[in-house]
């Protein structure tokens, strides 16, 4: 078996001014979602789906359509997009319990 020898690396020049990573500048100023957007568009997604369940069942009711099937899985999605909402409300006010039990 033959070996290699190793010779060391000298005369490099030191990495200055090396180009950043793209994807790691500026994250927490330029798009970065909050707790609270993400929040707002959940909500605004389920009452959107409520509003177009009810517009749905409305029509059916009035003879305007006679899609049911549309109309039950509109209805559908919105009740659980809805129980998704409230259960997530449920983890946000008990991790809220759990931050105010903390001492100091």
């Amino acid at each position: 078996m033959n070996t290699l020898p190793l010779t060391p690396v000298s005369g490099g020049a030191p990495l200055t001014g090396s180009a950043p990573v793209k994807g790691l500048q500026n994250t927490s100023q330029s798009d970065s979602t909050g707790f609270n957007d993400v929040l707002q568009q959940s909500i605004a997604s389920v009452d959107k789906a409520i509003q177009e369940s009810d517009s749905l069942s409305t029509g059916i009711i009035a003879g305007q359509h006679s899609n049911i099937h549309e109309t039950m899985i509109a209805m559908e999605k919105a009740n659980i997009e809805f129980r998704m909402l409230t259960k997530v409300q449920a983890k946000v006010i008990d991790a809220y319990h759990e931050v105010m039990r903390i001492q100091l």
